[in-house]
């Protein structure tokens, strides 16, 4: 399976010929739709009728009920309910913060990068793939599917994605977490610029629903090292709001801060069991997701929930 053409500016196909020796694995029983290679949550190997959904541009015409057809004129699709293949949402957020980038490129374009090479790799191996964009100007829902089409349908919408408004990441999540039937792999990719309680609620509501979540925390070194050396003016990306300030004068504080904001959410996420992931803008794409594979190829084998 090749990278599509017109997304190259998203995948590379050097990264995506190397990563594709280290499988991507669910951390806990999965339910799926086809038979996979991901431990499931229920017993024996059959397969199941589950429910219908309408046909869009892509889909396998096997699946369709011609008996619903001839009754309702409509194309539906039926689907199966069965062991082991794994069910994941590609949570993008694109709110305006997003759009921040200083010498590394902008926080959404390695959020989109990072999504991208996952969608191929997990298309790759037979699972399913959806997108779910938070923030922006309004919500995406694309919900995850196997087929080659419908990957280059989630690509085409990461290239064309723009990052602008406030940020809705608490509710995009309680929203994912609420909507989706089956356990399945959530990847979240944001700066996770939100309150902490609300935001670890989230969480929690995810581990509530049986789902595998991780997180890809997106940062820029600037942010995190807060090493600026004159007056900067800083801007809100959410709002209208501006500050011009000399960073010696407020580096101490922000950096006290930050440490605590950073230390509340590592240790939130491993309280609610979410795979977490912090990424500074600039490391190299390969590294962060070969990270990523490897320890979850480490945990998969391990027992489930």
């Amino acid at each position: 399976m090749r990278p599509p053409t017109p997304h190259r500016e998203l995948l590379d196909a050097g990264v995506l010929s190397r990563l594709a020796r280290i499988p991507l694995h669910a951390r806990h029983p999965m339910l799926g739709s086809v038979t996979g290679a991901h431990r499931s949550a229920t017993r024996g190997s059959s397969v199941e009728f589950a429910e219908y959904r309408k046909y869009v541009a892509g889909d396998d015409t096997k699946h369709v009920d011609w008996r619903v057809f001839a009754r309702t004129d409509r194309f539906y699709m039926k689907e199966f309910e069965a062991d082991t293949n794994l069910r994941c949402t590609l949570a993008l957020d694109v709110s305006g913060s997003m759009a921040f980038g200083a010498r590394h490129g902008s926080r959404l374009d390695l959020a989109r990068r990072l999504a991208a090479h996952l969608a191929f790799l997990l298309t790759r191996q037979g699972d399913a793939v959806g997108l779910s964009l938070f923030g922006g100007t309004r919500a995406v829902d694309i919900p995850p599917r196997r087929s080659g089409a419908h990957l280059r349908h989630v690509l085409d919408t990461l290239t064309a994605v723009k990052a602008g408004g406030r940020g809705d990441l608490v509710e995009g999540l309680h929203r994912i977490a609420d909507r989706t039937p089956r356990r399945g792999l959530v990847i979240v990719l944001s700066d996770l610029f939100a309150e902490i309680e609300p935001l670890l609620d989230s969480f929690q509501h995810m581990r509530f629903q049986k789902h595998d979540l991780a997180v890809f925390h997106l940062l820029d070194p600037l942010e995190i090292d807060f090493d600026f050396d004159r007056p900067i003016r800083f801007v809100d990306l959410e709002g209208s709001d501006r500050l011009i300030t000399d960073p010696a004068v407020v580096a101490e504080g922000y950096r006290r801060a930050f440490r605590t904001w950073l230390e509340a959410l590592t240790r939130g996420s491993r309280e609610f069991g979410a795979d977490y992931q912090l990424v500074r803008a600039g490391e190299p794409l390969e590294q962060v997701l070969s990270a990523f594979l490897l320890r979850r190829t480490r945990t998969g084998a391990g027992g489930g929930r």
